[in-house]
């Protein structure tokens, strides 16, 4: 997203003092006694928990709602205040030069508003428990005690017995997940019992085992959630699966003087033009002001919103448009955007397993309805997206950041990336263990300050196989010369998980791929690998060919445009593709542009050239070469 809110979660927070380092097992068996003292079903307690957090308790720190510890008990009065955020504020989030630039950053942020019950779940916890509000933010024990203590208020505040038996526990784990309507709180609590069904086992982030045995063919009943006195979500014209709760919150169609118009274009998607990706975004704000954003006419767009706490989802533009969402009109015209509601730089600003859960599902409905392939150079972070020219690179975004979760993802996407190939294969897909992996970040809370230690799915690139090699520079990104930082906003020298590369070289634990027009190296050992062997059609400059330039689109040529269409630039970026390097290719495809640079629709063409283009993994980034340029290699 392209501003931050003027009001957020404290998520740049250190942990709290009181932060626990229990030895591995305790918290089972805090899951355990707490169950037993509130007389809640272990499996139920244990289930939410995991939709809640995977169990995590992220050292005692809020995530973006607010939320702490395990049980993800919300406390968002305390966690209020001002955060830091990605934003470069320099971006045209539309991207196209055939109108006025539309920057984001010139959007006036609201306020925060009254915080709803489901941003307060902590002190009901309090009454409940006796326990303080700081043993409950910053103790697993305790914390997982509040929640416990939650459901059971939950299911006698329902006239339901404390059961022994999880099927009778369905109306109260729908109370837990605090939606306030009832599409959500079913969805969440048809998620919790789909973790009950299938078992869960994971090593927590302080080091816990933690398991989940399964109970196939649990149903559970008591499903009629009438007494909870939800409200019915507006599903209006919303595009979602029946497995998710979708609301309708439209993003306004609306011209404001002097040719000026927001907050999307009018298309004719796919009949007209194709979609071709999905792009993951954070909101680099809370909920609410996502809203009140996405409904300002003068701000920029995305087809959908992603709430935290439950998984949620609001849709604004429907499918058949163009948002302004990813700074690169060729992008935007053949993408839907997914805004999630979090912060790249707060790395326990953490993401729920019921959002995750709820955007893969999203994500699986649009792959299918427009046949777009589940990988990552169809599946896109914001911080993919590339330039348009030489002067935007600087101002593209880096979200969702090097703290999303992308094997997760995928697992979730039914796609995990594996093993295809031997150890000698020509090809990596990068895919280091996420809780193990833990390289350095500075700028999370001040510029050049050390982020805390944690989890990541990126791996960083050296110009020689040493950890003291310099790292490889980005000569768009920084066209002086000037070296590639660990800032958490830098993708100069870093890969992502899922992203495919072809190797360049091996030696002892570490890696080298083509990345930019260079040789990039990372460590790759054989203990903990952070890459897989993998297949794939690579392709290299054209015999006889020194380099081949290299494009942030793929626009038609100049003979494919019609009298009333003006051409526009077909211009390469600052990069090169040299002879002898490789890189894995994407589909082929014909150059297109959609010009649609006014408010009336009567005079928007899809322009479509002779002249094909592929689509590379080029560096953090994807990119587009010519295929009269290149020819593919095994």
């Amino acid at each position: 997203m392209a501003a931050a809110a003027l009001l957020l979660p404290l998520v740049s927070a250190t942990p709290s003092v009181t932060a626990e380092q229990p030895a591995s097992g305790a918290l089972q068996r805090d899951f355990a006694a707490a169950a037993a003292r509130y007389q809640v079903p272990r499996s139920v307690l244990l289930g939410v928990a995991y939709l809640q957090s995977r169990w995590d308790a992220h050292g005692g720190a809020p995530s973006v709602t607010g939320g702490y510890g395990p049980m993800h008990l919300t406390d968002a009065r305390t966690a209020l205040a001002e955060a830091p955020h990605h934003s470069h504020g320099t971006e045209d989030a539309r991207g196209d030069t055939a109108r006025a630039v539309r920057k984001a950053a010139g959007a006036e942020l609201p306020e925060a508003s009254e915080l709803p019950p489901r941003l307060r779940t902590l002190d009901r916890a309090a009454d409940l428990t006796g326990l303080s509000a700081d043993r409950l933010r910053g103790s697993a024990s305790a914390n997982i005690q509040g929640g416990a203590a939650l459901l059971a208020a939950a299911q006698k505040e329902l006239g339901r017995p404390l059961s022994g038996d999880a099927a009778d526990w369905y109306g109260a784990v729908a109370r837990f997940s605090g939606a306030d309507d009832t599409a959500t709180a079913t969805t969440y609590a048809n998620d919790v019992y789909d973790v009950l069904r299938t078992g869960q086992r994971r090593t927590t982030d302080a080091g816990q085992q933690v398991a989940l045995p399964a109970t196939p063919g649990l149903a559970p009943g008591g499903t009629d959630l009438a007494p909870l006195g939800l409200r019915t979500a507006d599903a209006g014209r919303t595009e979602c699966p029946r497995t998710v709760a979708c609301e309708w919150i439209p993003a306004p169609y609306k011209e404001f003087g002097d040719g000026d118009y927001g907050n999307h274009d009018k298309a004719d998607r796919p009949k007209g033009q194709g979609i071709d990706y999905i792009v993951v975004h954070d909101t680099e704000a809370t909920w609410d002001t996502t809203l009140k954003l996405v409904q300002n006419p003068e701000y920029v767009s995305w087809q959908y919103s992603l709430r935290s706490s439950d998984g949620h989802i609001a849709q604004h533009v429907p499918l058949k448009d163009v948002a302004w969402h990813a700074g690169n009109w060729y992008i935007n015209s053949k993408s839907v955007g997914l805004e999630h509601e979090g912060f790249l730089v707060a790395p326990d600003a953490w993401y729920t397993e019921a959002m995750y859960r709820t955007s893969a599902r999203l994500v699986k409905y649009l792959a299918k309805r427009y046949d777009i392939p589940l990988d990552r150079r169809h599946i896109l972070g914001h911080d993919n997206v590339p330039g348009t020219s030489s002067t935007t690179i600087a101002g593209m975004h880096t979200d969702p950041g090097p703290y999303w979760d992308w094997a997760h993802y995928f697992q979730l996407l039914g796609k995990p990336f594996t093993d295809s190939a031997g150890p000698a294969a020509g090809v990596v897909t990068i895919r280091p263990e996420y809780q193990k992996h833990r390289p350095s970040y500075t700028g999370c809370v001040k510029a050049g300050e050390a982020c805390a230690a944690h989890g990541s799915g990126a791996v960083r690139l050296h110009t020689a196989p040493a950890a003291d090699a310099p790292l490889v520079k980005d000569s768009g990104l920084r066209p002086g010369g000037q070296d590639s930082t660990i800032g958490v906003n830098d993708t100069g020298a870093r890969a992502s998980t899922g992203q495919q590369y072809a190797v360049a070289g091996r030696q002892g634990d570490w890696t080298a791929i083509w990345y930019l027009g260079q040789k990039a190296w990372f460590h790759n050992p054989r203990k903990q690998p952070t890459a897989v062997n993998t297949k794939g059609l690579l392709l290299t400059p054209k015999n006889g060919v020194a380099d081949v330039p290299v494009y942030g689109r793929a626009y038609p040529e100049a003979a494919a445009y019609p009298v009333s269409v003006p051409v526009q630039p077909v211009t390469p970026l600052p990069y090169k593709l040299l002879a002898g390097q490789k890189y894995v290719a994407g589909e082929r495809a014909r150059g297109e542009y959609y010009f649609a640079p006014t408010f009336a629709t009567a005079g928007h063409r899809v322009v479509r050239g002779k002249e094909a283009y592929y689509a590379i993994q080029f560096g953090h980034r994807v990119a587009y070469v010519k295929a009269s340029d290149v020819h593919l290699v095994k």
